[in-house]
């Protein structure tokens, strides 16, 4: 059985998926955008984005009973790969040693104009 991991605090998805599955003790996290649930708005710049996406992340680990230290796997979808340096300074603020093996790459566009999108695996 799989079971739902949803979050108030997260915004909700913007498609036919859930923003994230529980099965087995893994936690699979959707991607999350830079939305803030409380406003649906976006912040400005690529600092600014990527700490809204991790506070999202958190948001949903915290509602499956997890934390940013149970993550093993994450995936960082750019809009631009010159953004990267300051995306890693926001990501390493929140990501300790040892840090969860990763994916970051550009990609030609995001949903709603994002510059972040940052899905994750967790394990309990």
């Amino acid at each position: 059985m799989k079971n739902v991991i949803s979050s108030e605090l997260a915004p909700k998805a913007v498609g036919p998926y859930s923003a994230g599955i529980e099965k087995n003790g893994t936690v699979y996290l959707s991607g999350q955008l830079p939305i803030d649930a409380a406003t649906g708005l976006m912040p400005e710049g690529i600092k600014e984005q990527t700490t809204m996406s991790l506070k999202n992340v958190e948001s949903l680990l915290v509602s499956a009973g997890l934390s940013f230290d149970d993550v093993v796997k994450t995936t960082v979808y750019l809009s631009d790969i010159n953004n990267f340096a300051a995306m890693n300074e926001v990501y390493q603020s929140v990501f300790k040693a040892p840090f969860p093996a990763r994916s970051a790459f550009a990609v030609r566009d995001l949903p709603k104009g994002a510059l972040v999108e940052i899905e994750c695996i967790a394990i309990k």
